[in-house]
């Protein structure tokens, strides 16, 4: 199974994502992960799409995409030729006791904390889906009372010479 992350510009229209996300649970496809706001014109929205499959799969799922009214422009996102992010807002379990463990682990991963309780700690991650997994399973000796994640969220880069 392969992983494929799509950034997909959509007229900022009703109904224009639920094509897209119709599309997908049409043909059974499952969406990892889905991410969706407007871009600097207010017409236009950005989708970014993760999905997993096989390649003759992910294939035709690109190709479906393009055939879509209201699609404008569909791109990988991959590797080295994009940069891809993901938010995190972890609420832990904190007594005063736990309190300097988990603000390593937060120094660490420079982290956020952004909200302090009497019995809780609010965290704030962003970077690739490796750190935030990384982060999530050292937070794993402590009571995680809430979690949520984004979803992936990314942009091709500017350029890439042959010396990067």
């Amino acid at each position: 199974m392969q992983k494929m992350v799509l950034s997909i510009l959509i007229d900022n229209t009703p109904g224009a994502l639920s094509r897209v996300v119709g599309l997908f649970s049409r043909r059974g496809y499952n969406i990892d992960s889905l991410t969706v706001g407007e871009t600097e014109k207010a017409e236009v929205s950005r989708m970014t799409v993760a999905v997993t499959g096989d390649g003759i799969v992910l294939d035709q799922i690109e190709k479906q995409i393009h055939k879509l009214e209201n699609v404008i422009d569909v791109e990988k996102l991959s590797g080295e030729a994009s940069v891809c992010r993901e938010l995190i807002l972890v609420k832990v379990a904190a007594s005063r006791e736990e309190r300097p463990s988990i603000n390593a682990i937060v120094e660490i991963f420079r982290a956020k904390i952004v909200d302090v309780a009497a019995d809780s700690m609010m965290i704030e991650l962003t970077g690739n889906q490796a750190k935030l997994n990384a982060f999530t399973k050292l937070l794993d000796g402590y009571e995680i009372k809430e979690l949520v994640r984004t979803g992936i969220t990314g942009l091709t880069r500017g350029f890439l010479t042959e010396q990067a």
